[in-house]
């Protein structure tokens, strides 16, 4: 294996350990001693990979942006009506909260409640490119073919991870009675018809 691929694997190894520690005991409470140890690696060797622990903190979220906007892009794909992509969307959210919650727990309770750690390099939607990109694809395709109402993107965007991230919310709070999975026709079609013509 060459030196490139090697430390790209590490790369990989401590974003997704410093992203499972960050989404499970917040922000300010994991230090980068705490990653490193878990890693066991020294904090020497963690500083050659990020310089800092924000550094580190807006890797992950573009990591998950991207991860997130990659699924998203095979959808945008698809030959498919808006509502298939909607439903398709929406599982594909509820599947990751479900087999990756880490990823869906950072954006809830790290990026979006820590915004001072992003200000700086990550403002607005920078970091999260990856996936609002695809989500403006979708908005954009499914308005050109006349089945969703053109609106205001925000508007759209809110309404639409409104649903999604109140659901995975109310998931990590245990509040939800069934599965995840129970939701996603309901929703999907909840979010269909607030957005169809």
């Amino acid at each position: 294996m060459k030196i490139a691929d090697k430390k790209a694997l590490k790369r990989e190894s401590i974003i997704q350990t410093a992203l499972q520690l960050f989404s499970t005991n917040g922000f300010h409470r994991t230090t980068i001693p705490d990653i490193a140890t878990k890693l066991q690696m020294s904090v020497g060797n963690l500083y050659n990979y990020f310089s800092s622990k924000d550094i580190l903190a807006q890797e992950i979220i573009k990591y998950t942006s991207e991860a997130l906007g990659e699924k998203i892009r095979e959808v945008n794909m698809m030959e498919a009506t808006a509502e298939e992509k909607i439903h398709q969307i929406v599982t594909i959210y509820f599947t990751m909260a479900k087999e990756k919650p880490e990823m869906i727990e950072y954006f809830l309770r790290v990026y979006l409640s820590n915004r001072e750690v992003f200000s700086d390099g990550c403002e607005g939607m920078v970091c999260v490119s990856g996936f609002i990109t695809e989500i403006m694809i979708f908005f954009d395709d499914c308005v050109s073919s006349g089945e969703l109402r053109n609106q205001d993107f925000f508007s759209a965007f809110g309404l639409f991870m409104g649903y999604l991230g109140g659901m995975v919310f109310l998931k990590g709070e245990e509040v939800l009675p069934k599965e995840i999975e129970f939701y996603i026709d309901d929703i999907s079609r909840n979010i269909y018809n607030a957005l169809k013509v």
